[in-house]
């Protein structure tokens, strides 16, 4: 029991570590991004509504959300496969903010090789967007490397797509839309 208690107490502890790195690069990622200025415009223009959701890739979901409900005092509102994607998910609120659980169900998948190289942890920060091909295109003439050139369906009735970590300081981040 003892033992356990250690290990629940270094995972709270590393969750809030990560956490707090992530929040600072969102941080610096909202001050890059100038949501006033649009591409031969001059009229204010915010498409990115709010922080919807922190992805976050485990290993094993099963114990993810073990870990993540005693954490957060609740469970998942919402477990989801991706087939596109070769991942399972599992959604938990966090007051007005979404955590999104990502567990590869293929080799193939990215969050396969995320872990692979950087171990579990924060995979992406999502924004939510009012119109994601619009946003896509915004960014893309900021001189952002937008990974998809359309948006795709992704979990929890979304349409999704992805800015490279390259051009992002080393975050990777998803634009998503609800899908009507």
């Amino acid at each position: 029991m003892l033992n356990s208690q250690k290990n629940l107490q270094y995972y709270k502890f590393i969750a809030r570590v990560q956490i707090s790195i992530y929040l600072y690069k969102l941080y610096m990622l909202h001050k890059s991004f100038d949501l006033a200025k649009i591409t031969n415009s001059k009229k204010k223009f915010n498409n990115m509504l709010k922080l919807e959701h922190l992805g976050i890739a485990v290993k094993n979901l099963s114990e993810a959300d073990e870990l993540y409900g005693r954490l957060l005092g609740t469970g998942p509102y919402k477990r989801e496969k991706v087939p596109s994607e070769h991942v399972t998910t599992s959604f938990y609120r966090a007051g007005e903010v979404k955590i999104e659980l990502l567990e590869a169900t293929s080799d193939e998948s990215p969050i396969a090789r995320f872990i692979k190289t950087r171990g579990e942890g924060i995979h992406h920060v999502a924004f939510e967007v009012q119109d994601i091909a619009l946003e896509i295109q915004r960014l893309r003439s900021e001189g952002f490397q937008v990974i998809n050139e359309q948006p795709k369906k992704g979990a929890d009735n979304k349409l999704v797509a992805f800015v490279h970590p390259k051009s992002v300081g080393g975050l990777l981040v998803e634009l998503c839309q609800e899908i009507s």
